[in-house]
């Protein structure tokens, strides 16, 4: 009769251990799809601000295209008008001598012309390129944040 009694008191433990184990797994299904939805809500959050960030470092890059595009437009019109200006020039002189001196001083001027555009073009290059990527490095960082947040959840 020991023997029953204490088959009956394993039945009504398993069924205890079974109606906890079901609560519990029940419980760590309802958090653990909470944290799921909370992390989707995150990438979804993440997801959009990297748009953002592609449109800002989009339009950054296009501005520079374009003030790039200006400044060669620029220097190119005032290199021919310095260009024909010298050959008129050149044309108009009165001796060898003197279109020595005025292909030597068009040639001096001309290159440095040419070293201060391609410094200012360089500058301009290396502040749209920093203005472009500072967008997209945000978003590494911001991505950065949501994986050690997800993982210390």
């Amino acid at each position: 009769m020991a023997t029953k009694a204490k088959a009956a008191g394993e039945k009504i433990n398993g069924a205890e251990g079974i109606e906890t184990a079901m609560k519990n797994g029940s419980e760590a299904l309802k958090a653990g799809f909470e944290k799921a939805v909370k992390n989707y809500d995150h990438l979804l959050g993440y997801s959009k601000g990297t748009v953002e960030a592609y449109m800002k470092s989009a339009n950054a890059a296009g501005k520079g295209a374009e003030t790039l595009h200006n400044e060669i437009y620029s220097f190119s019109k005032q290199s021919v008008e310095g260009s024909i200006a010298a050959v008129k020039a050149v044309l108009g002189s009165k001796s060898a001598h003197e279109v020595f001196e005025l292909q030597t001083d068009f040639a001096k001027t001309a290159f440095d012309a040419y070293v201060g555009q391609m410094t200012k073009l360089s500058e301009i290059f290396a502040s749209t390129s920093k203005e472009a990527i500072e967008p997209l490095q945000s978003r590494v960082q911001a991505w950065v944040e949501i994986v050690q947040s997800s993982r210390a959840a």
